[in-house]
């Protein structure tokens, strides 16, 4: 039995192949119900946007890492996806690249915040289909350990690292509170929701959504509890919000320089902060001049993110440290699991012949003799015991006498004739 694995990841090949071998929670039940009939003895899958992953233990030695991705494509076939797509795991590997996963360290994202909690339910499944065993619980339970210690110890989740993340974040530091705040998302895709879903997160006093398309505008407004603006009508509120984002794709200024140099005398003073995260600009960056104005654009804005990442990715160094501890803990605990049997054979064969010469003797003892004698016989097999015992246990746990603690546990068996008794 060995512990191997397949990933399908964004560093080996396209959006679209990921797309396509994505699997939802359906799917990921009958392929480890596939994968139990015949193949792996526990283990997890994990499928997300940006990777979809098996890893488990053999049930013997003929279940190749090629059969793995042969039982994965068989049963959701993708046109040009090749065995050389995927990378593949064995043994330390395959625990090192789940403890990089849970960790945020193997993200496209440096410290995704979401990654943990998406392997968490994966071994969640795993249990709720009993595909969760010994090996696997224990990687279940060093894996959420070391997810909690970077969250805890390490800054690799701090510092935002999106633009709609980032503008929030910018934002923050201009305001001492938001209790009186207004604002206005300009836009209703995938950058802007992001942004207000963020923004909403600050509690102002009042948000307004504005979009050329009134459906995707209202049901944004909708998802945060704010007021959906008519387009055409957004500029009566101009004067009143304290923040302004904007991410649509208009191939042309929304807002130019005049129309908002005409609402300062209306503000009288009264700062507002433009995030205009769109690509191409949805507003005259001109208006940055204007000395009421805060403003930041998508290019501003990235280098906050680029000191952020360069921040997470110093943490790398720690956290990989982190990971060889656990590695090393878990193998010593994995190579100990070889020699179990040998062993519990190895002390039942002279607790055999104990307990037979002990009984052969027994009727000839006085009566305050026999629990002496006994007691005389356990210590006895336990000291002839201890020496080979705790030897083979030392030797199992060190990683680099895997072969000689392997050696040395078959020649027990040989030299006793264990191998009878199990």
């Amino acid at each position: 039995m060995e512990i191997i694995g397949i990933s399908l990841s964004y560093r080996t090949c396209s959006i679209e192949k990921r797309e396509s071998l994505y699997l939802n929670e359906s799917e990921k039940e009958e392929l480890i119900k596939i994968l139990k009939n015949g193949f792996l003895l526990e283990g997890i899958v994990i499928s997300t946007c940006n990777r979809t992953e098996i890893i488990g233990l053999t049930i013997n030695d003929e279940i190749t890492i090629d059969i793995l991705v042969d039982k994965i494509l068989e049963y959701k076939p993708v046109e040009n996806l090749k065995s050389s797509d995927f990378l593949k795991y064995f043994n330390c590997t395959a625990l090192k690249h789940i403890l990089e996963v849970v960790s945020g360290i193997d993200s496209l994202i440096i410290g995704d915040s979401q990654i943990l909690g998406q392997v968490k339910e994966s071994f969640l499944l795993s249990e709720k289909l009993n595909f969760l065993g010994t090996i696997f619980h224990r990687i279940e339970q060093i894996s959420l350990k070391l997810g909690k210690k970077v969250i805890s110890e390490t800054i690799l989740g701090e510092g935002a690292v999106s633009i709609s993340y980032a503008a929030i974040k910018v934002i923050e530091k201009i305001f001492s509170h938001f209790q009186n705040k207004q604002a206005l998302i300009i836009g209703a895709g995938e950058t802007a929701e992001l942004a207000a879903m963020h923004l909403n997160e600050l509690n102002l006093e009042k948000m307004y959504i504005t979009n050329r398309t009134r459906e995707k505008g209202e049901n944004l407004a909708n998802k945060i509890s704010a007021e959906f603006i008519e387009f055409e009508n957004f500029d009566s509120i101009l004067q009143e919000i304290d923040i302004l984002i904007s991410a649509t794709s208009s191939p042309n200024f929304l807002i130019d320089f005049e129309r908002i140099k005409s609402i300062g005398k209306f503000r009288r003073g009264k700062p507002l902060v433009i995030m205009d995260i769109a690509i191409p600009r949805d507003i005259d960056p001109k208006v940055a001049n204007l000395d009421w104005i805060f403003y930041h654009d998508v290019d501003s804005l990235q280098k906050f993110i680029d000191q952020n990442i360069e921040k997470r990715k110093a943490e790398i160094p720690k956290i990989k440290s982190f990971i060889q501890d656990e590695m090393v803990t878990f193998f010593s605990w994995y190579n100990t699991l070889q020699i179990i049997p040998t062993l519990k054979n190895f002390r039942d064969f002279f607790e055999e012949i104990r307990s037979d010469e002990f009984e052969k003797i027994k009727n000839k003892l006085l009566p305050e003799e026999i629990e002496k004698v006994e007691n005389m016989t356990k210590r006895l097999v336990g000291r002839i015991l201890h020496n080979p015992t705790i030897n083979l246990k030392k030797l199992s746990e060190d990683s680099s006498n895997y072969e000689k603690s392997s050696e040395y546990s078959k020649m027990l068996m040989e030299l006793y004739n264990l191998s009878k008794k199990s």
